[in-house]
């Protein structure tokens, strides 16, 4: 079998990894608290799923434009002028199948091989694959647990060479639940300027933010809006994930050109979920579930920072949006578990599975000193999974 030599490049995920060997845990009958979850654990609201039952009793069950019905890219476009002060035209809106769709659709409508994109470590795994599957090179710049895992405008600079085409920036921030604030993204965007740059800006998890204000880099000026191409969902904000809804807004050539590829790889987004998401965005029942799911998820951080303050040999940083905390477990390195040397975030999550804990190591995101945590659980599996881990802890010799 003959297998490109792009294609061989691309590392198995590592969250899948862990994910799996816990459901087999589970179903060999063995207790398992799951800290992986990279999804909202509430249902769809009913209403968005009404709107789906509706789409198919009309027969909206054929192909849209391959970039999505005009009607949700109105609907996204009247969101974006709400939430972030950004006006776009329909035209500038692309729908696709799920976000990630939307990031390498974006990555390859900009990148040509060769050129170098900036990524701040941590980051979420799927960027450097997508980055690398578009011919593409990541130069990473390391963030400091001091500075929140946030890049300054500083380091930005002086990673940037005459190869730089743009910056992936993520706020939220999966892994580390870092949120920038306006002044630092105005401080990038002012770098972005002076040297041309170009932003693709991962927006996912932007109304899940706890006393903090999500800003766009899009935002800054007229020449942020020209060159950042911002991605979007329905997956987080209206816990849908499984619905696979992404959407991207760009300047309007680049939109096109996403467009027309778009055409050629998945076509267009499921039309039913598309027309539920236009009732998810207009309808005003959405801003009731999201302060409610955001209320839930802030109560599970705030315990969950309880808990960890209290376990030995590991430190993290408060989260402020998203729905993780990224723990530093590197004081744990060199001990041994049950035989096994703790030497990385990896074998330090393969050592707390086994006492039932299931975590996703650091190294995946870029960092091997952590490992993440996800609070998409209940609260009182998060009492249960920190007791075991801090049981796990203490156990280290």
């Amino acid at each position: 079998m003959c297998v490109s030599e792009k294609v061989k490049r691309i590392a198995p995920s590592l969250t899948l990894e862990i994910t799996a060997k816990a459901k087999r845990m589970k179903k060999e009958g063995i207790s398992v608290i799951g800290f992986g979850a990279g999804e909202p654990d509430f249902n769809t609201p009913k209403y968005i799923i009404e709107s789906a039952k509706n789409a198919l009793d009309i027969g909206f069950t054929k192909y849209t434009p391959a970039s999505g019905m005009q009607e949700l890219k109105v609907a996204i476009c009247q969101k974006f002028l709400k939430d972030n002060n950004l006006c776009y035209d329909p035209a500038q809106i692309v729908i696709s199948a799920g976000a990630k769709s939307s990031l390498y659709h974006a990555i390859c409508a900009i990148v040509d091989d060769g050129d170098e994109v900036i990524l701040p470590s941590p980051y979420w795994l799927t960027y450097p694959e997508l980055v690398g599957l578009a011919g593409g090179k990541c130069v990473y710049v390391e963030t400091l647990r001091e500075n929140g895992y946030k890049m300054t405008a500083l380091e930005f600079e002086k990673a940037i060479t005459d190869k730089t085409k743009c910056l992936i920036l993520n706020s939220p921030n999966n892994p580390t639940g870092a949120v920038y604030s306006k002044e630092e993204l105005i401080e990038i965007a002012k770098v972005c300027e002076k040297h041309g740059i170009f932003v693709i800006s991962d927006e996912i998890y932007e109304k899940l933010v706890y006393g903090e204000s999500h800003y766009s880099i899009a935002q800054y000026n007229e020449f942020m809006k020209e060159h950042t191409i911002v991605v979007n969902g329905m997956s987080k904000t209206y816990s849908m994930t499984g619905w696979r809804i992404g959407y991207l807004a760009a300047p309007l050539a680049i939109a096109k050109a996403i467009s027309s590829m778009q055409s050629h790889t998945t076509s267009n987004a499921c039309s039913i979920a598309q027309y539920a998401s236009v009732t998810a965005l207009t309808d005003e029942q959405g801003d009731q579930f999201i302060s409610e799911m955001q209320q839930t998820f802030n109560e599970r951080r705030l315990l969950m920072l309880e808990k960890l303050s209290k376990i030995n040999d590991i430190v993290c940083i408060e989260p402020k949006g998203a729905f993780y905390v990224f723990v530093d477990v590197s004081k744990t390195f060199g001990k041994s578990f049950d035989g096994v040397k703790i030497d990385g975030s990896l074998s330090f999550a393969d050592c707390a599975l086994k006492k039932g804990v299931a975590l996703i190591p650091g190294v995946a995101f870029g960092n091997d000193d952590c490992v993440r945590l996800s609070y998409a659980i209940s609260k009182e599996d998060i009492v249960e999974g920190l007791d075991r881990l801090a049981q796990f802890v203490n156990e280290l010799k």
